[in-house]
């Protein structure tokens, strides 16, 4: 019976292990600009170390709350002499101490606002190289696809060159030809053949890096396709720049980084304030076990450090019971006076001062200059789909003016070997069309970036100021 159980829990284990792993590899069978983006930053081992020791930093910053709670310690001691001269001695000391901060001015707080603004720098930083890494799988996705339809637009005209070369040939032995041209045509034919060859070199290496840049042995179907008939969806220059202001990466770092100056000028403003702790002992004592004798003491000490004077106060007082009714009491008061402490640390006020006020001038530059690289992003959307067009119009043309010549081919008013360069023109207007489509999509995704939007986010984002106004 036993037997039958395990059997029976090994074959549902068996089971839904095939299940989960047909399932994660069923997931990228296909893949999108967004899931090769994701893909990428998960498969990214530098990402994941900084996102660990970002970690490791947030956790000794919660930990660091501990500055606000009691400091205890404990001591134990036993003195036990043996002497050949006079009586033995033995003293056993047990004692524990309290320390407590009363007061510091708010040096404790503000340190923490400084930390927790340098953890939101790292976060930023974090984020801004996430979106590198991502950034990288969506360009080498689009030097793929663009490699891609370059290399079927070329390998489409070689078939085309290859039926002239046959042609061509015949024409030759017939003696309508001359030797020379069908020279120059494979030639033509030759060149050809080594530009496809080395596209497929170049395009095998660029897929195998991009495999490897998403942690596959091999590159999945990709789904993106160049639309070479796409026309491009663009927001308005002022919804570009008001959405910049908001979440461009860079204007929030910059604003990360004066927060931390203000935290820093704020902390130095504090330090001439005293700070104030409270420390007591309670202790016990004895020759031997059970110890009969106990003391306490509480004190309190009041630091005041500043660069041209440096001062200590401390008062301690304490009890302490003896034999019988009687008790004894002790008292302390300590203070040490250094004048010219540290003047050098005076002119640290100033350089914070200094630093805000150029983070702060960086900041306002950057604000004022959000705008006109929206504008120049959008203007540059705008040119790159203006570049497509003329690029469909002049293949349109192109493709009207090869059909033109082939009825003058055929009345023998141009040669083969012409219309052969005709075609090889014909080609790259057509070349010309794909690097204009991927031209737009790079265009595009560099506002994305720039508005911190997803992979095709733009067009969404358009529609809903177009929807708004």
């Amino acid at each position: 019976m036993i037997s039958k159980i395990s059997m029976f829990i090994f074959n549902v284990l068996f089971f839904l292990t095939s299940f989960m792993l047909f399932a994660n590899s069923s997931d990228y069978q296909t893949l999108t600009f967004t899931q090769a983006a994701e893909l990428a930053v998960s498969a990214s081992v530098d990402l994941k170390y900084s996102r660990s020791s970002h970690k490791i930093m947030e956790k000794m910053w919660m930990s660091g709350i501990r500055e606000y709670f009691p400091r205890f310690s404990f001591s134990v001691s036993e003195n036990d002499r043996l002497q050949q001269l006079g009586a033995d001695s033995f003293i056993k000391n047990y004692g524990i101490g309290i320390d407590q901060l009363l007061f510091d001015g708010g040096r404790i707080s503000m340190s923490r606002k400084i930390e927790h603004t340098e953890l939101m720098l790292s976060s930023s930083r974090i984020d801004r190289m996430e979106s590198d890494i991502a950034e990288a799988a969506i360009s080498a996705y689009r030097n793929i696809l663009s490699s891609r339809a370059i290399l079927d637009i070329k390998n489409s005209a070689l078939g085309i060159l290859e039926e002239q070369i046959d042609i061509l040939k015949e024409e030759v032995q017939l003696g309508l030809v001359l030797p020379v041209d069908l020279a120059s045509a494979q030639i033509n034919l030759a060149d050809a053949k080594l530009d496809i060859y080395s596209l497929r070199l170049d395009l095998a290496e660029i897929e195998k890096q991009f495999a490897e840049l998403l942690g596959f042995d091999e590159l999945p179907v990709l789904t993106e396709q160049v639309d070479i008939n796409r026309s491009a969806v663009l927001p308005h220059v002022s919804a570009a720049a008001g959405l910049a202001k908001e979440k461009n990466p860079d204007l929030i770092e910059a604003g990360f980084s004066i927060k931390k100056r203000r935290a820093e000028l704020r902390y130095l403003s504090r330090s001439w304030i005293p700070t104030m702790r409270l420390n007591s002992s309670f202790g016990l004592s004895g020759p031997h076990y059970p110890l009969t004798r106990y003391n306490w003491s509480v004190g309190v000490n009041i630091d005041l450090s500043t660069p041209w004077i440096q001062n200590r106060f401390n008062a301690n007082m304490g009890w302490e019971p003896l034999s019988g009714d009687f008790t004894d009491r002790t008292a302390m008061v300590q203070n040490s006076f250094s004048p010219l402490n540290d003047l050098s640390s005076g002119y640290g006020r100033r350089q914070i001062r200094l630093a805000l006020d150029m983070e702060q001038d960086k900041y306002n530059t950057a604000l004022e200059r959000i705008g006109r690289t929206a504008s120049n992003a959008v203007e540059k959307c705008m040119l790159a789909e203006e570049k497509r067009k003329l690029a469909l119009e002049a293949a349109a043309i192109g493709a009207e003016r090869c059909r033109i010549e082939e009825l003058r081919l055929s009345l023998g008013q141009i040669t083969r070997l012409k219309m052969m360069e005709i075609l090889i023109e014909q080609t790259q207007r057509e070349i010309a069309v794909v690097e204009a489509a991927i031209y737009l999509l790079e265009a595009e995704r560099e506002l994305e970036r720039f508005l911190d939007l997803d992979p095709g986010e733009l067009g969404n984002f358009a529609a809903l100021i177009f929807e708004s106004l």
